[in-house]
């Protein structure tokens, strides 16, 4: 199975993951700093920062480009529950 690894720059922790895995995911289960209200893609609570690495992420889906918009957020924010890694390093950091 492929794998990628992520780096949360908020707690100075890379992690290696199976593809496919959603970054709220790894988030909770390293103590990370990214918040989170729904897990539904709806809220907008867990946006986060794309530091390097967005090329290795799933594209957005229409909701979740739909809520990025609505939020205003910059080019590099994603919402990490529904951001998907697919292989690579990804960095992230909250907000």
């Amino acid at each position: 199975m492929p794998k990628a690894q992520v780096t949360f720059e908020d707690i100075e922790v890379t992690v290696t993951v199976p593809a496919g895995t959603r970054l709220i995911e790894v988030s909770e289960k390293i103590g990370a700093g990214i918040t989170y209200g729904c897990r539904e893609g709806e809220c907008g609570t867990c946006m986060m920062k794309i530091v390097s690495g967005s090329e290795h992420l799933a594209n957005p889906s229409v909701l979740e480009d739909k809520v990025l918009k609505d939020n205003f957020a910059g080019v590099a924010n994603r919402l990490a529950c529904q951001a998907q890694v697919l292989g690579g390093h990804v960095v992230v950091r909250p907000g």
